[in-house]
């Protein structure tokens, strides 16, 4: 078993391992999807579809190096794309009814429950790929949780898995690599965050493989409530 008596923050990601993106924008995407008698495409798989392509947006993003242009356009980038993909007239209206469930994300049920018992041992961090405002809008009024710091990638200009992501936020922390840990639903977080020397810890809610890496986790559970057994 993992020993984590060196650990002395938990860096979360937010998008997809606190918050429940699917099941929080999925009926706002159906709504829409209705309202254009759109039924070549279910609100599940428009979804699927839509954070596919924003990875590659936030991917293309970072290589590219033209100037960090945010979370929250790569995600609107990503629906336009999507949007035309599936045979629907992009206009910029349309992007912004698909894009309104946004402001609605949930933490999944057992999020809150599990930070409790963790407080305690560790400082409880948000390192995420959002926006500053977003960021802070999410945090108290989305998730309302009083977290010890939310750091955004907007400070290094990159998203993770960028190194400069998880070395800045261990700076900012004051603390060495090693005395972080990395919670994340997205396995490429993991494998970023643990080639930085970071610890990891794999919230794999979505029941799927890990990367083909040296940089495995070291430790993986099915949710929050499997995080904080494990942790403390």
């Amino acid at each position: 078993m993992a020993n984590f008596s060196e650990t002395k923050a938990l860096t979360f990601d937010l998008f997809g391992t606190i918050l429940d993106l699917g099941g929080s924008l999925t009926p706002f995407i159906g709504e829409s999807l209705n309202a254009r008698d759109v039924n070549s495409v279910s609100a599940d798989e428009f979804w699927a579809q839509w954070r596919y392509r924003q990875r590659i947006e936030q991917y293309q993003d970072t290589i590219a190096m033209l100037g960090h242009s945010g979370y929250l356009e790569t995600v609107r980038r990503a629906v336009h794309y999507v949007l035309r993909a599936n045979g629907i007239d992009a206009t910029p209206g349309t992007v912004t009814e698909f894009m309104r469930g946004w402001r609605h994300l949930s933490p999944f049920p057992e999020v809150l429950s599990a930070l409790t018992k963790m407080k305690s041992k560790y400082q409880l961090v948000v390192l995420s790929n959002g926006d500053p405002s977003f960021l802070d809008y999410l945090v108290s009024e989305r998730v309302a949780w009083d977290f010890d710091d939310v750091i955004s990638v907007t400070s290094v200009g990159a998203f993770k898995p960028h190194p400069a992501v998880y070395r800045g936020a261990a700076g900012q922390l004051g603390l060495e690599v090693n005395e972080c840990l990395m919670v994340s639903a997205n396995s490429f977080d993991i494998m970023g965050a643990r080639a930085c020397g970071y610890r990891g810890a794999f919230v794999n809610r979505y029941k799927l493989p890990y990367e083909d890496t040296p940089y495995q986790p070291d430790v993986t559970v099915d949710d929050f409530t499997g995080l904080a057994a494990a942790l403390t």
